[in-house]
């Protein structure tokens, strides 16, 4: 197999990568259920399709800008379980063999765009039908859209909803099920304008839906981009039941009743049963402990996640935690400050019988204080500038027990050559043990 082949065939930087990330491979034999010729298929597909479309090169300067200031392919919002949005406005798309290319690079962008800066983040893709008609629907470009989840970008689709299709395209749409397959066709959701509501809360719902978002599509900039549409604020428990109650009782005898009774108060460090984060983002206000993600597990005493905030600065810092799944994680304290070169605890945990989810994340927003003492922390948040702000992202990472495991690529380099299959069989492979 000669290089030559390995050049022709795929781009050197998805080679590479392969190589160095066992992610990538799970994330292709999990898709394939662990059948290993399957998942092999499928990576070379998807290696062949990233160099024929330069994925790796994509840029906004790369696509025409009519395509972005159509506003038919954006992401925005989040659905109910905290997957971001990919939203298709058909009655915006009209199909022409002559822009069908720009149009596949342009969804390409966004994918790429979204997988590099969220990864292993799963997406929701709403395709809103309102007001569209048969002239609107190009089923090349469909069957494009469904082989960047199915092949592309695997394990990247939450679910496919399409919202208030005509009946005239119900045909249409028989012929997009098969498409899909069968490990696929259980995400594919058909959704009246009232029965959105069901995947996606009102605040992330255009008014046309039945919801409240006043998001308006413009461009330029990019809209939505690092967490610009707000997510939940969760403050303290505010319910009456007896469980809660008690788990307040408790967790205050850990120390922590100070910040559960005032959520606008400097907090003093306080000692928590929890794990010690082992890591440490190192940011210009605050060091943010773990760097990247919180831990959680089924058993009882993994239902609590720490994360410590160190004040780096000479001055107060106010800082707020927002969360993807507000119904599910109390986050306490949510919203308070920070004296300088002090640190605060911040106990994050699992309500009643709720399960983390990988798709959940956490915002750490911070500030620094100018004014300590004259302006309440809701009226300093309402008036900071934007750029003053710093924000920090926090992935939920599941504890598992078992599951099927990757062996490590670093070690065993693969030579890519023209069968696309032989060659990266040496990349994969998993524990029969475990299965």
């Amino acid at each position: 197999m000669s290089n030559r082949n390995s050049t022709d065939k795929y781009d050197s930087r998805d080679v590479e990568r392969l190589q160095q990330d066992d992610a990538i491979v799970e994330g292709y034999l999990t898709w394939r259920l662990y059948v290993v010729d399957d998942a092999l298929k499928m990576i070379d597909e998807s290696f062949q399709w990233r160099k024929e479309f330069g994925v790796n090169d994509i840029t906004e300067s790369t696509i025409p800008r009519w395509m972005f200031e159509t506003g038919a392919v954006f992401l925005h919002g989040y659905d109910k379980e905290g997957n971001k949005l990919f939203w298709f406005k058909v009655k915006l798309h009209v199909k022409d063999a002559k822009t069908i290319l720009d149009k596949k690079k342009y969804v390409a962008f966004w994918l790429e765009r979204y997988a590099k800066k969220e990864p292993g983040m799963p997406l929701t893709v709403v395709f809103d039908m309102s007001e569209s008609g048969l002239s609107n629907i190009d089923m090349e470009f469909v069957k494009y859209v469904i082989n960047c989840f199915k092949v592309y970008y695997p394990k990247f689709l939450s679910k496919m909803i399409i919202v208030d299709m005509p009946w005239i395209m119900n045909a249409a749409w028989k012929i997009v099920k098969s498409w899909l397959g069968p490990e696929a066709i259980s995400k594919l959701k058909f959704a009246t304008k009232s029965e959105i509501q069901t995947f996606i809360g009102l605040e992330y719902l255009p008014p046309h839906m039945g919801g409240t978002d006043p998001f308006k599509y413009s461009y330029p900039p990019l809209p939505d981009d690092d967490f610009q549409t707000p997510i939940c604020d969760n403050g303290p428990i505010v319910s009456e039941d007896e469980t809660e109650s008690k788990e307040g009782e408790l967790e205050g005898k850990d120390g922590l009743e100070s910040s559960f009774n005032s959520t606008e108060v400097a907090v003093k460090p306080k000692k928590v049963h929890s794990r010690k984060p082992l890591t440490t983002f190192k940011g210009h206000l605050l060091d943010v402990s773990p760097a990247e993600e919180l831990s959680f597990g089924s058993g009882e005493t993994e239902k609590k996640s720490l994360i410590i905030l160190s004040n780096v600065t000479k001055n107060q810092v106010a800082f707020k935690v927002r969360t993807t799944a507000p119904e599910k994680y109390r986050v306490k304290p949510s919203s308070s400050s920070c004296e300088p070169g002090a640190s605060v605890d911040i106990v994050v945990s699992l309500h009643g019988g709720s399960q983390a989810s990988p798709q959940d994340r956490f915002l750490v927003m911070a500030a620094e204080m100018d004014n300590v003492g004259s302006q309440e922390l809701a009226q300093f948040w309402k008036e900071v500038p934007k750029n003053k702000i710093m924000e920090h992202r926090l992935r939920c990472h599941v504890l598992e027990s078992s599951k099927p495991t990757v062996s490590p690529l670093r070690d065993s380099p693969v030579e890519m050559g023209s069968s696309g299959q032989q060659e990266l069989s040496t990349a994969v492979s998993y524990s029969s043990e475990d299965m």
